[in-house]
């Protein structure tokens, strides 16, 4: 008897284990319901039960699949065990302006797919959920009521979570070209205040000087030689712009080819000679006799070297990979709208070119007659023409033997100045003297940074100006990046960076250096891309987080998501860098 008792309790234990488990239909309930302008995709979950986060997706599988997870804002999930869950109610929603925007069309089978398990030990089969939309009709109907709303409130919140460029991109889309050309005229105002622009001032002001060489220099003729300066620079920007943006290419990596940046520093060896009077850049002597023969405007003359200046001055001392230019590629390539694209970056580098537009217009009245004096200023930028020269194989040649250039640039223009009767000059050679034979020194010494030219003797112990305490994980393509940010348990920052790239370094000697900006990054795991050799790998990163250049910061919080609103494009001083990070992670 007692033994039929026990086996009865064993059933009636075995089969309340068994009852503990809930069904699919009762651990899971999940749907996807239509609304005005979007679905929402939901999962009520039974108790003790959890979902996988990797396992829950959102897809488009008609009329073309598309995994768009990454494109929504995702539920945060939560450590359990070994996995990252979810244990409360999920709740999506997908836009259908986001489903236009992915698969351009009317009619759309969106599926949910999910899989989740019971903390008593039972692990369900994955499942899913499927529903169709027809946009047409659903749109046009909302379109009235929801208009107000949509300017008051989603364009408030889209500046709020989104980066700088692009908010570029959205001010491109949806609006009138005339507003478009308006807001990019004004981008390039607030460029022109920046330092990207100051390099051309001085070889803007050489040409100008060099002009009142010859014949008395007027604010009519000061002004047009500036205007052919800016138009071709616009014209470079716009060009450039419009094939990164429609062939996909990095800008950047072009321009800074070891062969192209040779050659340009071989232009500018050339103008810096020219400068220096051993012959003149013009064009052709039977393309001006024929336009001497139809206009009175010996001004023509010479227009061709001022706008071979201007053109290289774009592409090679302002090549800034601002939020501006980077949100209007970003635009093209996404649309293919070649032409608003590339009037954008037109009127965009006008607006730089504004305070050139003024030297050239102030020389008739504000600079001095032309005199002898003149053809030593014109030597003076000469020098300057060199040094950017330099400043660009500094990228391609050996650190020493660009030591060895600067210590020889040095002492050529202390020698040269010296001949100058004003004591404050007299002053500026000796110290160019001075520091020229100290360049040369560090440069035999081994000595790299023709900052510190004599660190080699100054220091027993050589301090790195690279990022060598803040350290990075360095990954060659995005299977290793997915992995990278997996594996971190802290919020990630992804750095985009080269060797050729001076804001790079810039980042690493300067921001990154700051005591306060270090702390911060000890909250980060540090993910560094290098995309100096332009590689398959390197342009599928590109791509993906629609970066057209380095330097680019990518951001993700604790849960893998991207945080887009704390993307930053171009260098970033300490301050600003901190400013992001404090206004995106609390």
């Amino acid at each position: 008897m007692k033994k039929i008792l026990l086996l009865m309790l064993m059933v009636v234990y075995a089969f309340s284990i068994q009852r503990s488990f809930l069904e699919p239909h009762e651990a899971f309930q999940a749907k996807l319901e239509q609304q005005e302008d979007k679905i929402v995709a939901s999962i009520k979950l039974g108790k003790d039960i959890y979902l996988y986060d990797e396992q829950l997706k959102i897809l488009i599988t008609k009329p073309e699949k598309k995994e768009i997870t990454s494109k929504l804002l995702m539920p945060k999930p939560e450590q359990y065990d070994e996995f990252i869950v979810h244990f409360n109610e999920v709740s999506i929603d997908i836009p259908f302006s986001l489903l236009k925007e992915e698969v351009n069309s009317d009619s759309y089978e969106v599926q949910l797919l999910f899989q989740g398990c019971s903390k008593a030990g039972l692990c369900y089969a994955p499942m899913s959920e499927t529903i169709s939309v027809n946009l047409a009709s659903n749109l046009e109907a909302s379109k009235a009521t929801e208009t107000k709303k949509e300017v008051t409130t989603n364009e408030t919140v889209a500046s709020e979570n989104i980066s700088e460029s692009d908010s570029i991109v959205n001010t491109l889309k949806d609006k009138s070209a005339i507003l478009v050309l308006a807001t990019f005229f004004g981008f390039g105002l607030l460029l022109s205040l920046t330092p990207c622009v100051f390099p051309m001032i001085p070889i803007l002001s050489s040409i100008i000087v060099k002009a009142g060489d010859n014949e008395k220099l007027t604010a009519s003729k000061g002004f047009f030689l500036s205007l052919v300066y800016v138009l071709a620079m616009a014209l470079a920007y716009t060009i450039a712009g419009v094939i990164a943006g429609l062939f996909g290419a990095n800008l950047q990596v072009a321009l800074q080819n070891p062969y192209v940046l040779v050659t340009f520093a071989f232009i500018f060896v050339v103008l810096a000679f020219s400068m220096f009077g051993y012959f003149k850049l013009e064009l052709p002597q039977s393309l001006q006799t024929k336009l001497n023969k139809t206009t009175e405007g010996k001004e023509k003359q010479g227009v061709f070297g001022v706008a071979v200046m201007g053109f290289l001055s774009a592409l090679v001392v302002g090549p800034c990979v601002a939020p501006p230019l980077a949100g209007a590629l970003v635009y093209i390539g996404q649309t293919g709208d070649a032409i608003l694209g590339g009037a954008a970056l037109f009127v965009m580098s006008l607006g730089m070119g504004v305070p050139l537009l003024l030297i050239g217009l102030g020389a008739g009245k504000f600079m001095p007659k032309p005199g002898g004096w003149m053809e030593q200023v014109t030597k003076v930028f000469g020098i300057v023409m060199l040094a950017i020269a330099v400043w660009m194989l500094d990228r391609v040649l050996d650190p020493t033997l660009i030591m060895y250039l600067w210590a020889l640039l040095f002492l050529g223009a202390g020698l040269f100045i010296k001949t100058f009767e004003h004591v404050l000059v007299k002053l500026l050679a000796t110290v160019l003297l001075i520091y020229g034979t100290a360049t040369f020194i560090g440069a035999i010494s081994g000595a790299t940074n023709v900052l510190k030219p004599l660190e080699k003797f100054t220091s027993s112990k050589v301090v790195s100006t690279s990022s060598s305490d803040v350290k990075f994980v360095k990954i060659k393509n995005l299977e290793e990046l997915d992995q990278a940010i997996k594996a971190s348990s802290k919020p990630v920052m992804l750095d985009f960076w080269a060797e050729w790239c001076v804001s790079c370094k810039e980042l690493d000697n300067i921001t990154f250096q700051d005591e306060e900006v270090k702390k911060v990054l000890e909250k980060f795991t540090l993910i560094k891309a290098d995309v100096t050799k332009n590689t398959d790998d390197d342009k599928a990163l590109m791509k993906k987080f629609q970066v057209f250049g380095p330097p680019a910061l990518i951001f993700f919080d604790e849960n893998n998501q991207e945080m887009k609103a704390a993307k930053i494009i171009g260098y970033k001083n300490p301050q600003e860098f901190l400013e992001v990070i404090n206004k995106n992670f609390k």
